[in-house]
């Protein structure tokens, strides 16, 4: 196989299927070692592609140089600004300048038929009582999270009780009365949720705990559905 058609095939294994893929796993798919994947994923960088990873953890295609933009269908483009629209109404406020930016964008690089569609939305979404507005700077954790740094903070419970945290940031929640914070607690040595307008004092740590938030991240998620089952099998009987 040549290795212009071995760039090729890796392209299309990266952008089918589940992600992040492993080099033993591409090495199977393809019939190649792990090293040869390793040096077709410097290869397609340097052409490029925007692949996210490394070696031991696994690699997503984040962004394809091969394809030519997206369109949007009319369905697409109303489900895109309803949750712009969204995000505006229940965002953080850096998050809900961004998402007027964006929507900003949007009309401004669609044709004029879906311009105008984008202008006059039948969709609309509207929030008349906002979430409780944090006592952080949302834009510090988000970069935080993103980074995989430990955060530490003072945090105040529904009875008013402070303690102090060392956390690893792991996804921010937005919900209908609070924005939360999913995280892995040093102190109580597993999984939190803290509400961001409990939170005071935040800073980011120099201790970084990459690459582990997507494994932590689906660890907590599975164990937040496996507590809602059992109350909901609970509530059954």
């Amino acid at each position: 196989m040549s290795r212009t058609a071995r760039l090729f095939q890796l392209m299309q294994a990266l952008r089918s299927g589940p992600s992040p893929k492993t080099s033993v796993q591409l090495s199977q798919d393809l019939g190649v070692s792990a090293r040869t994947i390793h040096r077709d994923i410097d290869a397609l960088r340097g052409l490029g592609a925007v692949i996210d990873g490394e070696a031991g953890f696994g690699f997503t295609l984040i962004e394809d140089a091969t394809l030519p933009p997206l369109g949007f269908t009319d369905d697409e483009l109303e489900a895109l600004v309803l949750g712009l629209r969204e995000v505006q109404a229940i965002g953080d406020p850096g998050l809900a300048d961004a998402a007027g930016a964006a929507l900003r964008k949007l009309q401004g690089r669609l044709p004029p038929r879906q311009s105008h569609r984008l202008s006059h939305a039948v969709l609309a979404a509207t929030r008349f009582s906002r979430p409780a507005k944090p006592t952080v700077d949302v834009s510090a954790l988000r970069q935080a999270t993103w980074d995989e740094r430990v955060i530490a903070f003072s945090y105040a419970d529904a009875k008013g009780d402070e303690t102090e945290r060392k956390v690893n940031p792991l996804s921010i929640v937005y919900m209908d009365r609070a924005s939360v914070l999913l995280s892995w607690c040093h102190l109580r040595q597993d999984f939190r949720v803290f509400r961001l307008d409990r939170m005071q004092a935040m800073s980011v740590l120099d201790e970084s705990f990459r690459p582990n938030r997507i494994p932590l991240l689906r660890k907590a998620l599975a164990r937040l559905r496996a507590e809602r089952e059992a109350r909901s099998c609970e509530a059954d009987v």
